[in-house]
């Protein structure tokens, strides 16, 4: 599913033929596979140069990272990849099944 992610935030750049700098941090709809759910993050430019001193786009941020950047959101999300054309926009993925609360897997009843 990485390429297929990768290829849905390259459709929505190439759409707006710019890199797109938002005012404040903006947050995408959640998306999912049958393992995952997935989100981007599109940073404001401020906050992504701060991001590219950081980590220099080669590798991703950890929770305390990314968090320190400014991005908010629910437990267990993982920034797992980076997408080269376009840096400032973190993608996050976390299993199916996450408590949004602890950020643990719920296991099945059985």
């Amino acid at each position: 599913l990485g390429a297929s992610v990768s290829a849905r935030v390259s459709r929505a750049i190439r759409i707006a033929g710019m890199p797109h700098y938002p005012d404040e941090i903006e947050y995408s709809e959640k998306y999912s596979d049958d393992r995952y759910e997935y989100r981007h993050v599109i940073l404001t430019k401020s906050v992504a140069k701060e991001m590219y001193r950081i980590a220099l786009t080669r590798r991703t941020l950890g929770e305390h990272e990314w968090r320190g950047l400014g991005v908010q959101q629910s437990a267990g999300w993982e920034h797992y990849d980076i997408h080269k054309p376009e840096p400032h926009i973190l993608l996050f993925r976390r299993p199916l099944g996450t408590d949004p609360t602890t950020g643990r897997i719920r296991q099945p009843l059985r």
